[in-house]
């Protein structure tokens, strides 16, 4: 089997796992919905885990299913794969760092919790460091890649403050106030930026350690 074949088969495990999570855990919010199913599917697409994990899925399914010819040069770019890769980890940090300890899933819902917050960052990160590393990543695209978690934060602000909910804890402005979730906020954007450069360097010296092997 070539590398490509054995790229893709990889590339199709985590687009599996991710499409079986995010579904899984839909069907477990509206088992367990605390709100009109119409609201509590709009709650499901306001996480921030959710939407990444979508991401996810979606670009490992395109990498198994379009051919090379008919590839865009954006979507299937390093810095692409790059950026995503840091949105997933970012989601794996900050829940097993800030969140895991807030909760105790079980069953079903402990399955989910892992994959989509531990394995599928996991794998994601394990494909990026063995597949994607390019030493002509850009350090300026960092700042391009907060534009995703930075439009996120201004959806969920406006949708809490419309619908008095809100994803996570230290979002919820309801019982911080909006200047400590300002301040979260810029945390976290510098948690986006600083990893994404990391990755940036990393991608470099990667690369040309494997150009001089």
């Amino acid at each position: 089997m070539s590398i490509v074949d054995n790229q893709k088969w990889y590339c199709g495990i985590i687009a599996v796992i991710g499409w079986f999570a995010v579904v899984l855990q839909l069907v477990l919010m509206l088992q367990n919905k605390v709100a009109p199913v119409g609201e509590t599917i709009i709650r499901f697409f306001s996480f921030f885990t959710i939407l990444t994990n979508i991401l996810v899925a979606v670009y490992f399914t395109l990498q198994c299913v379009v051919v090379n010819k008919h590839r865009n040069q954006l979507v299937f770019s390093s810095a692409a794969a790059t950026a995503i890769t840091v949105y997933i980890v970012v989601v794996g940090l900050v829940y097993n760092i800030i969140l895991r300890q807030l909760w105790n899933p079980q069953g079903w819902q402990y399955l989910v919790d892992l994959l989509l917050h531990t394995i599928i960052p996991v794998l994601t990160l394990l494909y990026w460091i063995f597949l994607v590393k390019d030493k002509n990543l850009n350090y300026r695209t960092a700042f391009w890649w907060l534009l995703y978690p930075l439009l996120y934060c201004v959806y969920v602000l406006f949708r809490g403050a419309a619908s008095n909910f809100y994803p996570y804890p230290f979002i919820d402005v309801s019982k911080l106030g909006l200047q400590k979730v300002l301040v979260n906020s810029v945390f976290l954007s510098l948690l986006f930026l600083v990893l994404s450069l990391a990755f940036i360097f990393a991608g470099k010296l990667l690369s040309r350690q494997k150009a001089q092997i």
